[in-house]
């Protein structure tokens, strides 16, 4: 289960229509609606400057809230569309979707490594290349895994880490079809320069050779 799922703090709106929105954003107040589940939509008020910031950090659409409404029950929301000024790029509507236990969701999880002291490749000075620090599963609402964990036991220089090499909590798994790379164990910086100056000399050998 995820660690802490974000607060996403809201007020209900009393009236509905184009005029109690307009006044919602006189006010400094983003307008919502929530919907889904078994419960009816909740038009709702946002605090413009906490919801620009929250999507000025990223991924809003892909992540899991729970909403907080007074005189309503916590509940778990996912952003499902944001309306837009389409002069400023300034937030004017969102739409958020109730969520239950058992609904399928995207969600990005932190990819967690550990046993580097256990990798041969590190022990030897090779690098580890972090590709994606955090990889986008299908999960259920009801258990999002807080990570996924990569062990690099027994990884040299060289060895790649792909998707496939991942156990994944029960349940999940990757949006993408692919076998895509999370990382991968590089030579050091000193080996791959005297390999750069190994080339370069054999370059100029085989040059003189054919000058010659």
């Amino acid at each position: 289960m995820a660690g802490q799922i974000p607060d996403l703090h809201a007020e209900a709106r009393t009236g509905t229509g184009k005029g109690a929105a307009r006044q919602a954003r006189r006010d400094g107040m983003v307008p919502g609606i929530v919907y889904g589940g078994e419960a009816e939509p909740l038009p709702i008020n946002i605090p413009f400057n906490k919801l620009l910031k929250k999507l000025k950090e990223g991924r809003f659409l892909s992540t899991l809230f729970n909403l907080k409404v007074e005189g309503q029950e916590d509940v778990r929301v996912i952003c499902r569309s944001v309306q837009r000024d389409v002069v400023k790029d300034l937030p004017t509507h969102i739409d958020l979707l109730r969520l239950r236990r058992t609904s399928k969701i995207a969600l990005f999880i932190n990819v967690n490594f550990i046993n580097e002291e256990e990798a041969p490749g590190i022990k030897k000075g090779g690098v580890l290349t972090v590709v994606r620090p955090e990889v986008e599963l299908e999960v259920t609402a009801g258990d999002i895994p807080e990570s996924i964990t990569v062990d690099l036991t027994g990884l040299n220089v060289g060895d790649i880490v792909h998707i496939s090499d991942v156990t994944l909590p029960e349940g999940a798994k990757p949006t993408v079809d692919r076998d895509f790379v999370i990382a991968n164990i590089s030579a050091p910086s000193s080996l791959r320069s005297a390999d750069d100056g190994e080339e370069a000399d054999e370059g100029e050998a085989e040059a003189g050779e054919a000058e010659a």
